[in-house]
């Protein structure tokens, strides 16, 4: 498995999926933020079956702190300074924002695409001007000038519910240049299809991608 290596910036499904295999692979190798959780496969089942191609990546619990506070343990065993320390842990509860991202194929376009969603630490789901805090200013600024082409809710494919997406007509375009302009050889475009991707998307959406994920093993 694993597919014909696609020129033109797409990708074929069976290089998507080696594609995936590959980053899951990498990712634990390299030394990652300890913040972030593991990229993972998730397959696709038909009747109940996983099937061996059909799946997306995902990347689920990644913590956002509004205000840059942080949630540190404290060692003190008094008990007045544990209900200080969780009046305070309460009242911050509203600055963590939890994101969920979902990298599916696309059948129509023959790209990845990003599905992502964020929600409080109560569960409750964030919405799009909640999200936009949290984006990048160079994201609110093509946000701002291009809104429906570039943040858009769709429902997730395999989950058949409402998701934001960062919109795909484009995708197979500036891969190819970046593709080329890394000079990424022809045999492997397919295992380096999704680390040079996702090095774009996530500057999007504020997603650190390790430098080391692009380097050969």
């Amino acid at each position: 498995m694993g597919g014909s290596p696609v020129g033109d910036g797409t990708l074929s499904l069976d290089g998507f999926k080696a594609s995936a295999t590959a980053l899951v692979k990498r990712w634990k190798e390299i030394e990652v933020d300890e913040s972030l959780p593991d990229w993972t496969w998730k397959p696709c089942s038909n009747m109940g079956v996983p099937s061996e191609v059909e799946g997306y990546l995902a990347l689920e619990g990644v913590y956002r702190y509004r205000g840059g506070s942080q949630i540190e343990e404290n060692d003190n065993s008094n008990g007045a300074d544990v209900v200080e320390c969780d009046t305070w842990v309460q009242s911050s509860s509203g600055n963590i924002h939890v994101y969920d991202f979902h990298v599916v194929y696309s059948h129509s376009y023959k790209v990845p695409v990003l599905y992502f969603q964020g929600h409080r630490s109560d569960g409750q789901l964030l919405t799009l001007d909640e999200i936009k805090q949290d984006l990048p200013s160079d994201s609110l600024k093509v946000l701002s000038e291009s809104k429906w082409t570039f943040i858009t809710r769709e429902e997730h494919p395999q989950l058949s519910r409402p998701w934001f997406t960062l919109h795909s007509c484009a995708t197979s375009d500036w891969m190819k240049l970046l593709l080329e302009e890394n000079k990424v050889a022809y045999e492997e475009q397919s295992l380096r299809y999704l680390p040079a991707w996702l090095s774009v998307v996530g500057q999007a959406v504020g997603l650190k991608i390790p430098l080391e994920l692009h380097c050969r093993p």
